[in-house]
């Protein structure tokens, strides 16, 4: 039977994928030693197919352990290997913006690549590169969508709301969410002076009154949304929620977010957080029964 391979901290949303795909599931061991290296034990017998599971939030921890455990699976079995990435960090560089940048996107996609027969993922920050299939070159890429879901959520818990992003690179994450569910939407101007100092123009239109939805592929310091949401509110917006499929929620992103007037915080499990309320399980096991026919 094929296999869903995953780290001990991922192991709950790992069995769910596993269950809804109908393969099994097994954990990854790690131990930690005092200078740092980890030493990884992986089952002794793989199948053929196995599908290996790690989000790749705090990435710097994570990369060296995740191409040692792919590099490991190859020698104990396994021959089409698919990476599981709910969130795939390093994507928004991709461009060099000033000389001597090293375009992260471009060379952590090739890396993937090497290790890797196919890469799924979900929303990820693409915007100049059109498709995962650019990202991981040679191989197979899946760029799944959790907007549909966020946005039936929301059509839900407020009908009628209207779905705003917080800046340009939201539109299309918004627009697919309100116009699978019949919402208005529409996206602000953000300018960005630094990691936690940004200016946000808000849409031209009337908000007074209406549940206003932030709405974004991700949430990082929250500095955005807090800029947006106390705007939305000075314009007489009745409230403001928002949703996100990556809630990486760094340091006291969440306490800024709610001090700023906001009321709920909605986000997938592509990253483990209290605010979870989509699961993009359904999600994943179909892109993987896709490509086990294919493969």
């Amino acid at each position: 039977m094929s296999l869903v391979l995953a780290f001990d901290d991922e192991t709950p949303l790992a069995q769910s994928l596993a269950a809804a795909a109908g393969w099994r599931c097994e954990r990854i061991d790690r131990h930690r030693f005092p200078d740092g290296e980890t030493r990884l034990r992986l089952p002794p017998r793989l199948p053929a197919q196995v599908a290996l599971l790690r989000g790749l939030q705090q990435p710097n921890e994570k990369l060296a352990e995740l191409l040692l455990a792919a590099a490991g699976a190859r020698e104990l079995g396994a021959e089409k290997l698919t990476l599981i990435s709910p969130y795939l960090a390093y994507m928004r560089q991709d461009i060099a913006f000033t000389p001597g940048e090293v375009v992260s996107q471009r060379h952590l996609g090739r890396l993937l690549a090497a290790f890797f027969d196919a890469v799924v993922t979900v929303d990820p920050h693409l915007h100049r590169v059109a498709t995962m299939d650019e990202v991981v070159p040679g191989r197979r890429g899946v760029a799944l969508t959790a907007a549909p879901l966020l946005g039936a959520w929301i059509a839900r818990q407020l009908p009628g709301a209207l779905l705003i992003g917080p800046d340009e690179e939201a539109e299309q994450w918004v627009r697919v969410a309100a116009q699978a569910h019949g919402l208005d939407h529409a996206v602000c101007h953000k300018q960005r002076n630094g990691d936690r100092d940004v200016d946000v123009a808000l849409p031209g239109l009337p908000v007074a009154g209406r549940a206003v939805v932030l709405f974004d592929d991700v949430a990082s310091t929250g500095r955005t949304l807090v800029t947006a949401a106390r705007g939305l509110l000075q314009q007489g917006a009745a409230s403001v929620d928002v949703a996100v499929t990556h809630g990486l929620f760094v340091d006291d992103a969440v306490a800024q977010i709610h001090a700023a007037g906001v009321r709920h915080l909605w986000s997938t499990d592509c990253v483990p957080h209290a605010s979870n309320v989509v699961s993009v399980v359904p999600l994943l096991a179909q892109a993987l029964r896709e490509l086990a026919a294919t493969q």
